[in-house]
């Protein structure tokens, strides 16, 4: 069976990036959810280590204050997005089976997962 791959993709009001896909899932995709699962090696490594101690006085970084936004999205080959973010980040290849599964749709690996119709 052929991987999903999008049929429609949108920014929604919100600012959210909706997905719709061949095998029906409807994703849709926040600029956060996105940002923290960026699949680059900075971004992977730092998830896997052990949070830093707290600051005794927290500090707001530039990037904290403006509203994270995804500023592009474009196709690398025909097999992912490069998604660059307000923030700066833009190292991130997010492949068509990644972004399937962060919306919830079944993992390439996942032999009988279940996937919803759109529209739900």
């Amino acid at each position: 069976m052929a991987s999903p791959f999008p049929t429609s993709v949108a920014r929604t009001p919100r600012g959210d990036i909706a997905i719709e896909w061949s095998d029906g899932l409807r994703a849709e995709y926040s600029p956060r959810l996105l940002r923290d699962a960026c699949p680059c090696a900075t971004c992977r490594e730092r998830r896997g280590a052990a949070p830093p101690a707290a600051p005794l006085l927290p500090v707001l970084a530039p990037a904290d204050l403006v509203p994270l936004a995804v500023s592009t999205m474009r196709p690398v080959g025909q097999y992912a997005y490069g998604i660059e973010f307000t923030d700066g980040h833009a190292s991130g290849i997010y492949t068509l089976d990644y972004l399937h599964e962060l919306g919830g749709g079944a993992a390439p690996d996942s032999p009988g997962a279940v996937v919803g119709p759109a529209g739900g």
